[in-house]
């Protein structure tokens, strides 16, 4: 069975696009490798992503985060589908991808930001892995090795 690497792009690489990778390389179809990065990483990922990262069985080696440089690279993995999950990294510049990647913007409020208590911050991580998971789930319900921009632009959370 081919698997389909997908990188997840966030401005810093500590939420949002971490949460995408651990995902898509946990997803019980088997069919993802997910890849994150950041146009500006930060310098560690976020806790409440690490968490739940970990109580999915991902492997905590691969929680960091990183540039998107390194994915630019030539000996780097070949990426099928590149997926924006915030806005500031939508609208940036990014690298050249080489093999043509279908590319999409699957936006989410940055659950980072949130003020407040403990549980009121892994509330907002909660709903973007949420969100991240259903569309990670459509994803896969797709016929992959046909999926081109347009038809990844469309996936949305039901």
């Amino acid at each position: 069975m081919k698997k389909y690497n997908i990188l997840f792009l966030c401005t810093h690489n500590s939420a949002r696009s971490v949460l995408g990778e651990a995902l898509a390389s946990t997803h019980p179809s088997g069919l993802l490798v997910g890849y994150s990065a950041g146009s500006s990483p930060g310098t560690s990922v976020n806790p409440f992503a690490k968490e739940l990262a970990l109580e999915m069985g991902y492997d905590v080696a691969k929680l960091r985060s990183k540039s998107w440089d390194e994915y630019a690279l030539p000996d780097a993995p070949k990426m099928d589908f590149i997926v924006t999950v915030c806005d500031n990294a939508a609208g940036e510049q990014c690298p050249f991808w080489p093999g043509r990647p279908a590319t999409a913007h699957w936006g989410f409020a940055d659950p980072s930001s949130v003020q407040g208590s403990d549980e009121d911050k892994r509330s907002a991580f909660n709903e973007v892995m949420i969100g991240l998971k259903k569309r990670i789930d459509l994803l896969t319900e797709m016929p992959l090795d046909t999926l081109d921009s347009l038809r990844l632009k469309q996936i949305h959370a039901k």
